[in-house]
């Protein structure tokens, strides 16, 4: 073997554990929502109710935006309160050598 066929080996090895792992973990994600499903439909049947299917248990993705936000605004406030004093102070020298583009510039001469 040569230089030219292993790495040809080696970049369809590294191709085909790459889609391997993207194909696993899409049918891991598309299988979740159904496992639970499954469990919720369980819930309601093992609670005597089954006239509840699972198309009116499903939640919108409106509801679960709200749901985060409440969930993370809960979060933030269980910190201390701390206050913060932020004091703005104007420069009069704009220049500065790192945000300068004239030094980046390659000039050309003829």
């Amino acid at each position: 073997m040569n230089i030219d066929t292993i790495n040809y080996v080696i970049a369809l090895v590294g191709l085909l554990i790459v889609f391997t792992a993207l194909t696993v973990l899409y049918l891991i994600f598309a299988a979740v929502p159904k496992i639970l499903n499954m469990h919720i439909n369980f819930a309601f049947r093992k609670a005597g109710n089954p006239q509840n299917n699972i198309k009116e248990s499903t939640i919108s993705g409106d509801e679960n935006a709200a749901i985060a936000a409440a969930i993370y605004l809960y979060f933030n406030e269980l910190h201390d309160t701390e206050n913060t004093t932020m004091t703005i102070k104007r420069v009069h020298k704009i220049y500065s050598p790192w945000s300068s583009k004239l030094h980046g510039l390659n000039i050309l001469r003829r």
